[in-house]
């Protein structure tokens, strides 16, 4: 944990994380301050990088996205400029909700939201398997979401 964040601090960081859509005198009550310091720790927040956005999370069946998968991908070696074009077109294509460079037998990972089988079956097809240096997919299909969080844990848990 960095030594800048007080408790007052992380309290405006949990409750952020729980609900970002507290007013700043909701949030000032909440953490014992009057709003304007309230306002401008959440403004050095912002500032320094710990809040990087104040999003809405949306319920992704609700939208039509009933399937969660994890698209474990395969690549050939890639020229820096090829690297750098898949990146480039990873953040094009919105089913791709996050992606990471992996350790292992594959490559990277990318959980990758989808409507049903038979397009994400398409979409490998016509949209991953043209990426920039890729050769094999493996996917996972979710069958039931037991934990989903955005929160970050803000203090590291004590083994010894």
């Amino acid at each position: 944990m960095p030594a800048a964040l007080d408790a007052i601090d992380l309290k405006i960081l949990d409750l952020m994380q729980k609900d970002a859509s507290l007013s700043t005198a909701e949030m000032a009550e909440r953490v014992g301050l009057s709003q304007s310091p309230c306002w401008r720790r959440i403004q050095r927040l912002k500032d320094e990088g710990y809040i990087k956005a104040t999003v809405a999370i949306l319920d992704r069946q609700l939208l039509g996205f009933k399937m969660q998968v994890f698209a474990q991908v395969k690549m050939t070696t890639l020229t820096d400029q090829e690297r750098e074009g898949f990146y480039k077109a990873i953040h094009d294509i919105p089913e791709i909700l996050e992606c990471y460079a992996v350790f292992g037998e594959m490559d990277c990972m990318m959980k990758v939201l989808a409507p049903d089988v038979n397009w994400y079956q398409d979409f490998i097809f016509s949209t991953i398997l043209k990426l920039p240096g890729v050769v094999d997919v493996r996917s996972i299909v979710t069958l039931s979401e037991s934990k989903s969080t955005t929160a970050v844990p803000l203090r590291h848990r004590q083994f010894r």
